[in-house]
């Protein structure tokens, strides 16, 4: 077969082999993939990404080579004349390279429509997302797939739908792929606060608020530090919307975002763990209602020039797919679903070990097994050799899933805003120190949010009527400290 003159050189020949292996890499791949159901997140990295950007880059050799052979023919002629190109169907030569010109176009267009396609979608999964950076986005893949939203794909909730959101995700994609290659990224990953779309378009796609539900029950089990590792029982009826549905965002913690509630604040910090001022807007009525935190006010030209947000799901809901638990909260989800055996003190030892941050996860897993097997060699020497290998285990496994030192991702540097416990969540506005001129208070009163309905151990559960609350005690005799004080000053740093 006889090609034009010009495409006889090193460099067309070079992206002829180029453009050819890689066109045969691809199929291979896709083959393989296809006919065996297997692959990973770097075989679609290379088959829809990679291989197809180096077959591109040969076929562009060929007519690089083609023009430059050209041009130095003429330049070696006599005959500087400039002329037209002249395609001669009559003669083989033209006629073979208008036939391998369009059977390759056509073929590249079709490939390129599928690899197009399959590139789209390999970008856009849950695979690619968290798998290809492995490092990088090793906890946050991990929190997720544990998460209750494993099953919906990142792009749901990190993009959305719309060509503008999926532009700006792929520029700001640009500059992460740019920082994983210059070793460039911070440590750890900053949480998206200012660039994540409205909740109303993520969020409220899947959780309809007109159909959220009526109050629902919610059974937690602690375990005391102590040798029998006490389990402690608290029952709560969570008023997350009216008791019954029609009333709907009426009243209960969704009223938050009741469509006829309008709620502003701004917040002192980038991270908004401190809210110092809050309006509050009916937005049927007009009546406005400012709060102000008595203890540490905003200064009144900081507030003119502050952002304020409109309050939505994600103030509170900030953690609904990376959620990293502190040492208190897996070691009882262990224990309780006897992923660590309750062996004597064994929360006791967990925490004492856990308490301490370590500079990389295999120090940690050291640490964990040395110490525990040490404990009991000390003071039970009589315990059961399978039990403490199994409560090495699963502390281990509790450590992996939730804290990962070599990227600086724990629970302490992404405070979770659900709840009071750990972190300032709802105590955030809901502290009794927010007050607006009239003297009205954003309540602090448990019961504005649940009511206990059982709490104690096993052996003395203390039960509530019905319609009744109980009063909260602590576990722990600890006088009157935990009215006065919030639960964080103790239970974000001493574990229970």
């Amino acid at each position: 077969m006889h090609l034009p003159k010009s495409y006889y050189n090193h460099i067309s020949f070079a992206g002829t082999i180029i453009a050819a292996i890689s066109l045969f890499l691809i199929i291979v791949s896709f083959l393989f993939s296809l006919l065996f159901n297997a692959g990973s997140s770097y075989l679609g990295l290379f088959s829809y990404i990679l291989l197809p950007a180096i077959m591109v880059f040969g076929l562009i050799l060929i007519p690089i080579g083609m023009f430059i052979n050209s041009r130095r023919a003429r330049k070696s002629s006599e005959t500087l004349e400039m002329k037209w190109m002249v395609i001669d169907f009559n003669d083989p030569r033209y006629r073979n390279a208008a036939s391998i010109f369009i059977i390759g176009t056509v073929v590249l267009i079709l490939l390129s429509a599928v690899g197009s396609y399959e590139a789209y979608h390999y970008t856009e999964s849950v695979e690619f997302c968290g798998k290809v950076c492995h490092k990088v986005m090793q906890p946050e893949y991990v929190t997720y797939m544990n998460s209750s939203h494993a099953k919906v794909a990142c792009v749901e909730c990190h993009v959305g739908q719309g060509a503008d959101w999926y532009v700006k995700s792929k520029l700001s994609g640009l500059y992460q792929v740019y920082a994983v290659l210059t070793n460039s990224y911070p440590t750890p990953i900053p949480t998206p606060i200012s660039s994540l779309r409205p909740a109303k378009e993520t969020c409220e796609e899947c959780h309809w608020p007109q159909k959220f539900y009526t109050p629902r029950l919610n059974m937690e089990k602690h375990y005391l530090s102590d040798s029998l590792n006490t389990e402690w029982i608290i029952q709560l009826q969570m008023k997350t919307n009216s008791p019954h549905s029609s009333s709907n965002l009426a009243e209960g913690i969704h009223w938050h975002i009741n469509p006829d509630v309008k709620i502003e604040y701004i917040a002192a910090d980038e991270a908004r763990e401190s809210i110092p001022w809050v309006r509050y807007i009916n937005l049927k009525t007009g009546d406005t209602t400012l709060y102000e935190d008595s203890w540490s006010p905003m200064d009144q030209e900081d507030i003119k020039t502050a952002v304020t947000r409109t309050m939505d799901c994600m103030d509170c809901h900030n953690r609904p797919s990376h959620n990293y638990q502190l040492p208190s909260e897996f070691v009882d989800l262990a224990i309780s679903s006897g992923e660590v055996p309750k062996l004597p003190k064994i929360k006791y030892i967990a925490m004492e070990i856990l308490k301490d941050p370590y500079p990389t996860t295999d120090t940690a897993l050291m640490v964990i097994n040395e110490t525990i097997r040490q404990f009991y060699a000390d003071n039970y020497p009589d315990s059961d050799p399978q039990l403490i290998d199994k409560a090495v285990t699963g502390i281990t496994n509790g450590y992996l899933n939730n804290i990962f030192p070599e990227m600086g991702a724990n629970w302490d540097v992404y405070p979770d805003h659900i709840g009071h416990l750990e972190f300032n969540g709802c105590f955030r506005c809901h502290n009794d120190t927010h007050e607006s001129i009239s003297g009205k208070r954003i309540t602090k009163d448990c019961n504005a949010c649940h009511t206990i309905l059982a709490q104690g151990t096993n052996d003395n559960l203390e039960t509530a009527t019905i319609n009744e609350s109980l009063d909260f005690y602590h576990p722990v005799d600890i006088g009157t400290d935990w009215k006065d004080y919030l639960c964080i000053d103790c239970h974000r740093y001493l574990y229970p």
